[in-house]
């Protein structure tokens, strides 16, 4: 932002100083903005104003500025995202005239979101999924077909922001593209706001990389306590990942375990509560074993909701 000196030494005949300051000063007196910061403190008067020209002539500029923001990232003003308010006090007979920096309502916006998303860990997840921003009518509009599903996560939403977290989570299923992960990620974040912690993970490469860790103990301990801890869990594509025994038991059962009676955990998939046990019983090392899949899933199956989620495939459009 130019400053008052800069301006002074611009104008025509910038040499006397005196004389463009007085210019400055007159049309600093017939600014509106002026005229109100004076009926809201009747003691300032001429003197004064002439006294602080710097600080009011940036409190106007930056005060245009931001009527006509296009944005934070183009914030002109010399500290991004605030602007100058003023204030009069009388101290000793003495009018004097105080600024401060006021953060504007685009940089506190902009601040609550960032609070939000630090709220939130994704595992493998486009963060863009997370940091785009929902509304309900575009839930709820999207695809009129998944109403019902969307009724039940707007609802189970409603629950835990009146209650706190719920002892059950979400077992959201359905065919490919229908918008479960979708709907996840805006659970996640309307939760979020209300000061809940969560993590989103993608099963098919969360598995993978968890057994590359099966030898680094510090990095694995590090991982699974994350999502232990967090108020909000969710595995997304559950099915589509190629598990081996260790992953299944020491490190899904592990967590499933812990989170039980403590914390919910939700879950997206292409498959149906059966088949998601036929799956946990089936392993590329040890073949069938139906013991090992029933006992995952008792630690699924008693702590969710399920919810079909139906409509059309929305990916690529």
């Amino acid at each position: 932002m130019e400053s008052l000196g800069d301006l002074l030494k611009a104008m025509p005949g910038g040499r006397n100083m005196k004389q463009q300051a007085d210019k400055l000063m007159a049309d600093l007196l017939e600014d509106p903005l002026v005229g109100m910061l004076r009926n809201k403190y009747p003691e300032l008067d001429d003197a004064t104003i002439k006294l602080n020209l710097n600080r009011i002539y940036q409190c106007t500029k930056e005060y245009r500025n931001c009527t006509n923001c296009t944005g934070l990232d183009q914030c002109p003003n010399d500290f991004e995202g605030h602007y100058t308010e003023l204030s009069c006090e009388t101290v000793g007979g003495v009018v004097q005239l105080n600024d401060r920096k006021v953060a504007c309502k685009k940089l506190i916006a902009r601040q609550s979101e960032n609070r939000i998303r630090s709220r939130i860990r994704s595992f493998y997840i486009d963060d863009r999924a997370l940091s785009q921003g929902y509304s309900a009518d575009e839930i709820v509009s999207k695809d009129i077909e998944r109403m019902k599903a969307v009724g039940q996560v707007i609802g189970y939403i409603n629950r835990t922001k009146e209650e706190g977290l719920q002892s059950e989570g979400l077992y959201l299923t359905g065919s490919f593209g229908t918008g479960k992960t979708f709907l996840m990620c805006y659970m996640l974040h309307e939760l979020a706001k209300a000061g809940f912690t969560g993590a989103i993970v993608y099963m098919p490469e969360f598995v993978e990389d968890m057994k590359s860790l099966m030898f680094e103990q510090g990095k694995l301990k590090e991982t699974v306590d994350l999502l232990k801890d967090t108020d909000l869990l969710i595995f997304d594509d559950i099915g589509a990942e190629n598990l081996n025994p260790w992953v299944r038991d020491h490190v899904l059962g592990s967590i499933l375990n812990y989170r039980m009676n403590r914390k919910p955990t939700f879950y997206t998939s292409n498959y149906g509560l059966d088949d998601i046990e036929q799956h946990f019983s089936f392993t590329n090392k040890d073949g069938d074993d139906l013991h090992k899949g029933q006992r995952l899933m008792d630690r699924v199956r008693p702590y969710v909701q399920l919810v079909h989620v139906t409509g059309q495939n929305k990916r690529g459009r």
